[in-house]
């Protein structure tokens, strides 16, 4: 937040604070750690709302759910500020010492009133207002979300529309309020910290701007591009456009990870070379020209892990890497050994050395004190400094030291792929507890909460479709068509449907959601595709009435 790519609270605080706000996220099943720190703190006695499409397993620990209509939030989010301002109860001298911009801000959420917000979110009105009014007056309260907020062509402006409800009610910067992403998966927290962004050094500095970028050049002894790259949404437009024609892909699978499979396997298909580390043989792996066995990191290397609460800690190996697989490190070493640069023997100690001298908010992360400490939080500058529970203190200081955190005002923009009476259906996507992301890593061992693919639609939904518990149906979008079984949810209203992406040699669900992507982040729009089901048998005579060149009507 506010230029550092990282929550701003600790776990611990979580456990203590009044109020929590959890948006997006279904944490119970997709982020059962941190959920576990979070009931600790309901059962202490702070308040949880839940903002969440669905009535989640999450949820259902909540004091109050506000089911809200998918690619609703900033209309949700406007009009709290604009219930918290016209209550008065604005944390107005925070905001006027530590902030900038509020009067833009108040203008825009000025239309954004309890009823126009219940019509647009399905939310009530009067939920919206005792949400309003709890938020603003608890005396500390956090705002938690995920993929629910990010994964849609808007997702930046979700989260600013969060922050910006941070910031009236000061609600970060100090023990117990904050604003906290919680990562998608492991180290994704450390992959942003180590450099892995298309604008920024290790540490989140800026590669553009000269005095950030002056120590690397001098450290690694080449000039460093001194202008961003491509986000991952970019590259593949690059691809359709020629500009790209060569990839080097490290445990990502995008065949089964984009939005859009079928661009995917077309664009990687017609690379000139395409190279994959990874651990398993996966779809996006079999399209490679070169596949470079990878080890395990979690068990099979040495290194450092930071989570999403800022914690760096170390791993340790355990095990051999099977086979001719190698550690990421190893592999990178030779490549570059073989691309004319000795950098000596691959060291993962020696490569943490090497960040923390470049890194000030890594530099008092020795190795001997990550073990003592049993983990650090960044910043951490020195090797005096016990690492910050909490970011953005400095907002609490008279006069604010430093540029001011801004409101940055944003509008609803409703999903790109629209309902319409031939996809009358809204499709979400997320994650269940038991399977992991595409399934690469969790499909390989049995569990007994698994079930497989299914099409999970609300009690009235199956009834109204005629349906049964285990059906196979026919799902279809603007783009393409799965057939997959149908599952009666109680957690979803009618008009709502979810699937996953963990079973995807199956049921390829990314053949039917949209690569719509956030212009700012780069990420696809997964929560919001417009579908409609089509029973198999209806399928069949439609097949048979286009062939013959006849029309039948749609069964109700």
């Amino acid at each position: 937040m506010f230029g550092a790519g990282g929550g701003t609270s600790s776990y611990r605080e979580v456990e203590e604070t009044d109020l929590v706000i959890l948006w997006g996220s279904n944490a119970r099943e997709t982020h059962p750690i941190f959920f576990h720190h979070l009931l600790r703190g309901v059962r202490r006695g702070a308040r949880l709302y839940a903002v969440d499409p669905r009535r989640t397993s999450s949820a259902a620990w909540a004091d109050t759910w506000l089911g809200i209509d998918v690619g609703s939030d900033i209309v949700l989010a406007n009009a709290i500020g604009r219930e918290i301002i016209a209550a008065g109860l604005e944390n107005r001298a925070f905001v006027e010492r530590a902030t900038s911009g509020f009067d833009a801000y108040r203008a825009k959420v000025d239309a954004y009133t309890l009823a126009y917000a219940e019509r647009e979110t399905g939310v009530p009105a009067e939920r919206i207002r005792e949400l309003a009014h709890a938020y603003a007056t608890a005396p500390r309260a956090m705002i938690c979300w995920t993929l629910g907020i990010t994964e849609h062509h808007n997702g930046v402006d979700n989260v600013l529309a969060l922050i910006s409800l941070a910031l009236l009610t000061g609600h970060v910067g100090r023990y117990g309020s904050g604003l906290n992403p919680l990562r998608g998966q492991n180290n994704v927290q450390g992959g942003g910290d180590m450099g892995a962004l298309p604008d920024r050094l290790p540490g989140f500095q800026h590669v553009e701007q000269d005095a950030l970028r002056t120590p690397f050049d001098e450290a690694w002894g080449v000039t460093v591009p001194p202008k961003r790259g491509k986000h991952l949404s970019a590259m593949f437009d690059a691809m359709e456009h020629g500009e790209l024609t060569a990839l080097y892909v490290i445990g990502e699978n995008p065949v089964q990870s984009e939005a859009d499979q079928s661009k995917a396997i077309r664009l990687l298909s017609g690379l000139d070379h395409l190279v994959v580390q990874d651990i398993f043989l996966t779809p996006t792996a079999q399209l490679a020209d070169v596949v470079l066995p990878a080890a395990a990191a979690w068990a099979e290397t040495e290194g450092t892990v930071t989570n999403s609460e800022r914690r760096v800690q170390r791993v340790r190996k355990a095990l051999e890497p099977p086979g001719q697989a190698r550690d990421d490190l190893a592999i990178i070493f030779e490549l570059a050994r073989r691309l004319g640069a000795e950098w000596g023997e691959p060291s993962a100690e020696a490569v943490w050395d090497e960040l923390r001298r470049l890194s000030p908010v890594h530099a008092g992360m020795s190795y001997p004190r990550l073990e003592a400490a049993g983990g650090l939080q960044w910043p951490c500058y020195d090797e005096t400094h016990p690492g910050e529970l909490f970011l953005h203190s400095r907002l609490w200081e008279d006069p604010v030291p430093g540029n001011r955190a801004p409101f940055v005002p944003v509008d609803h923009d409703p999903p790109v792929d629209r309902l319409d009476a031939d996809f009358p259906i809204r499709l979400t996507t997320g994650r269940r507890l038991d399977s992991y992301n595409t399934g690469v890593q969790s499909g390989g061992y049995r569990s007994p909460l698994r079930r497989g693919e299914s099409l999970n639609l609300s009690p009235e939904d199956v009834a109204r479709h005629r349906l049964t518990d285990g059906e196979r149906v026919r799902v279809v979008s603007r783009r393409g068509a799965v057939e997959t079984p149908v599952r009666t949810d109680p957690s979803l209203r009618p008009g709502l449907a979810f699937m996953t992406l963990h079973f995807q040699d199956d049921v390829a669900t990314n053949l039917l959601t949209i690569d719509a992507t956030d212009p700012k982040s780069g990420t696809a729009e997964f929560k919001a595709t417009a579908i409609r089901i089509e029973k198999l048998g209806e399928t069949r005579r439609r097949g048979a009435a286009a062939a013959a060149g006849t029309t039948l009507a749609r069964e109700p």
